[in-house]
């Protein structure tokens, strides 16, 4: 208590109180902070140091992503003194709260983009960005700004102890001074987790906002069966898993869903696991950041959010994390997403970031709504205090469980029991080209459990496929008719290669549209994108619960098209014509997402497509490969 006794006597010095997820103590940290160049430099000072660090939206920029670029500095504390002090002997040095007159209600708070302009903005994302295949949901923002006046460390202070007391279900709640800046908030989101060579990560998305009489099991249940919040849900932890693929070669494993009860509002989330050989600078860089606070797929998602937020988004969104020693000696680390969270200036202007994730089917005045909500629940933290325990009764565990029903059960096994059956003459090497989707990590992953040899490439990497049993072309973003798109003009030229050569291929996605062009087959935008559908069709005469990401889709009008190579099987839907799959003599595509989480028979597709296509029998060449084995044995 020493050490937290001198440092509010003295509140303008540097130091941090932070209340981490499952610890009833305050971690109580002094010490300076110093700004870094970048991540490696964070990996650098964890090796002799504990460190609590800022990350700042425009670090994305070592991604090679785009931001408008603020200048927000990454800072990194080097703690000299840490103590722990019980919650109840924090709130008492911090005094009684205070509320009304001299504390943050009395602060005027305005949003700087107005709510008709936030409409409007959300209104031209659906249509020229959703509506255009750029990405499947995408999160905008806007800031409440408010005047806190030369008390603004007392006002913080007054804050952070209102969100101690009375916020629940936040994974970290803290209070951070800089000197210069304070950092004040209860972030309900973890980021990443990193210790024992696990990686952890919690997607979380959908909001109940309780009505002003509270929550209600109906209320509550009500959310959860609503379409659009399961829609966000599946889309971030797809996003998500994309990252753990990338960091673990076995992917990441999920847990849930459960339910994120909070002071105002609830959220939904999974939990997601995965061994890694990564260290803290890679892992943050690889997870920089969540779908939940920027959209997916991620690359995409940072144009579209340069494109419509008018200036930087300082520290909303971005990362605060401790880098400690675990007992071993082994570099560990511990964070959240800052979320929830005001940003104070030294001359006391105070800056809230919320945002909303827009969807296919997302509505401007509740997306707006939703940014007031988010906004209440930090400012008016304890209020909500007292609230019923609702993830506990039988109707809403029932209702949560009910969720996975479409999913796919792959995901959901542990790395080293999710080995899909192969026979040894269905396994061979491929070569898989990725079209700038992260997908891609999620299909290799997918690959390797079926005991495939794996190499990835870039669509414009020099790479000889005559060197693979089978090249799988990958899915990507984007207009697949687009003339002034490098990417898309590559993956053209693969289809057009692979078409003239004997090796066999499949296609995913934009690949498969590509591939359906390049048959004669016409491509046409939908009206309603299918970003973040799960839908029963009919593959090929079998049933199969698929996933989809496609704006763009190919029609044909009837169950086979002429090729030069032959005659192709096409597989689609009776009443539109949309195209589900192809498949000939050496290649086949899928327009869905095989390696989804919404992919219920999604492993078996994969499965039979890629071991159909490298054990072909060369001595039938007007044999088409099957497609489809057995896909209710993937379900699990």
């Amino acid at each position: 208590m020493a050490l937290l006794e001198g440092l509010l006597a003295d509140p303008g010095q540097p130091f941090a109180l932070v209340q981490r997820s499952g610890a009833g103590d305050i971690d109580v940290l002094r010490g300076e902070f110093t700004e870094l160049a970048g991540l490696d430099e964070v990996e650098t000072a964890a090796t002799d140091s504990e460190l609590l660090v800022l990350v700042p939206y425009r670090q994305i920029v070592e991604r090679g992503f785009p931001c408008n670029d603020d200048h927000a500095p990454l800072l990194a504390m080097v703690v000299r003194e840490h103590e722990t002090a019980d919650r109840d002997q924090v709130l008492e040095a911090l005094g009684p709260e205070v509320v009304g007159p001299g504390s943050i209600d009395a602060v005027e708070f305005r949003f700087d983009v107005s709510d008709e302009d936030y409409r409007d903005i959300v209104r031209a994302v659906l249509a020229d960005e959703i509506g255009a295949g750029a990405g499947s949901n995408f999160v905008i923002s806007r800031s409440l700004i408010g005047a806190l006046g030369p008390d603004h460390l007392r006002l913080a202070l007054g804050l952070f102890r209102r969100l101690l007391s009375g916020e629940r279900g936040a994974y970290w709640t803290y209070f951070v001074h800089t000197g210069t800046r304070t950092v004040v908030g209860a972030s309900p989101e973890a980021h990443a987790q990193l210790e024992n060579r696990t990686v952890s990560m919690n997607p979380i998305s959908g909001t109940y906002r309780y009505p002003p009489e509270g929550p209600t099991v109906p209320g509550l249940l009500d959310f959860l069966a609503d379409e659009k919040e399961n829609d966000e849900l599946f889309m971030v932890v797809d996003e998500e898993l994309k990252m753990m693929s990338a960091l673990c070669p076995a992917g990441g494993t999920v847990a849930g869903p459960y339910l994120k009860e909070m002071a105002h509002l609830a959220h939904t989330e999974y939990l997601l696991s995965g061994r890694t050989d990564a260290g803290v600078a890679e892992v943050l860089r690889e997870t920089m950041f969540a779908p939940t606070v920027v959209g997916s797929p991620l690359e995409s998602a940072t144009h579209v959010v340069a494109r419509y937020e008018a200036g930087g988004r300082g520290y909303y969104s971005g990362v605060i994390a401790l880098v400690d020693r675990d007992p071993a000696g082994a570099v560990r680390m511990d964070s959240a997403i800052l979320i929830r969270t005001a940003v104070i200036d030294a001359a006391g202007t105070a800056r809230i970031g919320v945002g909303s994730t827009l969807v296919r089917n997302s509505d401007p005045i509740g997306e707006m709504h939703e940014t007031y909500a988010k906004a209440q629940a930090l400012i008016n933290g304890s209020a909500g205090a007292g609230r019923p325990d609702l993830a506990g009764r039988s109707a809403v565990a029932a209702a949560l469980g009910s969720r996975n029903a479409i999913a796919s059960q792959f995901w959901f096994a542990e790395a080293d029991a999710r080995r899909i059956g192969a026979a040894a003459a269905t396994r061979g090497s491929v070569l898989l080209i990725d079209a700038a989707d992260n997908f891609t990590a999620m299909l290799a992953s997918m690959l390797r459990s079926l005991g495939h040899a794996l190499t990835i490439a870039g669509f414009d990497d020099e790479v000889d496929p005559l060197d693979y049993d089978l090249v799988l072309l990958g899915p990507g973003p984007g207009d697949p008719a687009d003339p002034d798109d490098p990417r898309i003009g590559a993956m053209r030229r693969w289809v057009d290669t692979l078409l003239a050569t004997d090796i066999p291929f499949a296609a995913v996605c934009l690949s498969h549209q590509i591939l359906c062009a390049a048959l004669g087959l016409d491509i046409t935008r939908l009206d309603r994108p299918n970003q973040g559908v799960s839908r029963e069709i009919s593959l090929f005469g079998v049933p199969v619960r698929a996933g989809f990401y496609n704006t763009y889709v190919a029609r044909s009008a009837a169950d086979s098209v002429d090729s030069r190579l032959g005659p192709v099987e096409v597989s689609r839907d009776p009443e539109t014509g949309e195209v589900y799959a192809l498949r000939g003599e050496r290649f086949a595509s899928v327009q869905f997402h095989a390696e989804s989480v919404l992919s219920q028979d999604g492993p078996a597709v994969l499965a039979a497509v890629v071991g159909g296509l490298i054990a072909r029998p060369t001595a039938v060449p007007d044999r088409p490969p099957v497609l489809l084995g057995d896909p209710v044995s993937a379900r699990g």
